[in-house]
């Protein structure tokens, strides 16, 4: 059985001061997410927060980032509707790549087999020309390779090849 209580979160760093948390947490949860925070004030308040950001990104409102200073996108890519990057490890997102709406890139996960649930976590990129479809979730430690595409609700655990295609099960 597993003793949360004793969960120390050991070997995970945030990477800024409790103060820069508190005030990206104020920021995100006020302006960022809202439908009338413009997409170009939406990439200069990243970049304020530490952000690598390059030319012509688009983000779209309801874009959650737990923390900015973990993400990286490349020139000409596109960040839909309500997607969520969790980024409690580093998030790569190349050039001209589409993270299509409410898909979630999730980098944090926990070990099973430790007694206290500690973190297993690991970053994530998106090759170049990539494609994440509408509500497609990739998981930590996963490389998407340059013009893959993962198809709508799919579920990613592991490297997809350059050019490949990942789709859910059928009625999945």
């Amino acid at each position: 059985m597993r003793d949360l209580s004793g969960f120390t979160g050991a070997g995970y760093d945030v990477g800024r001061g409790r103060l820069t948390q508190a005030l990206w947490l104020l920021v995100s949860g006020t302006v960022f997410v809202r439908w009338w925070c413009p997409a170009r004030l939406r990439v200069a308040i990243l970049r304020a927060f530490g952000a690598t950001i390059g030319e012509g990104v688009l983000v779209r409102h309801r874009v959650r980032v737990h923390w900015p200073w973990k993400l990286t996108v490349g020139d000409h890519s596109w960040i839909g509707e309500g997607a969520w990057l969790l980024d409690l490890e580093p998030i790569t997102i190349g050039r001209q790549v589409c993270v299509s709406q409410d898909v979630l890139l999730c980098t944090g996960s926990h070990d099973r087999r430790s007694p206290t649930f500690e973190f297993d976590n690991a970053p994530i990129t998106i090759g170049d020309g990539a494609w994440v479809a509408a509500r497609a979730t990739v998981l930590r430690g996963v490389h998407v390779g340059e013009g893959a595409t993962i198809g709508a609700t799919a579920l990613v655990v592991r490297d997809v090849p350059a050019h490949a295609t990942v789709t859910a099960p059928p009625g999945g």
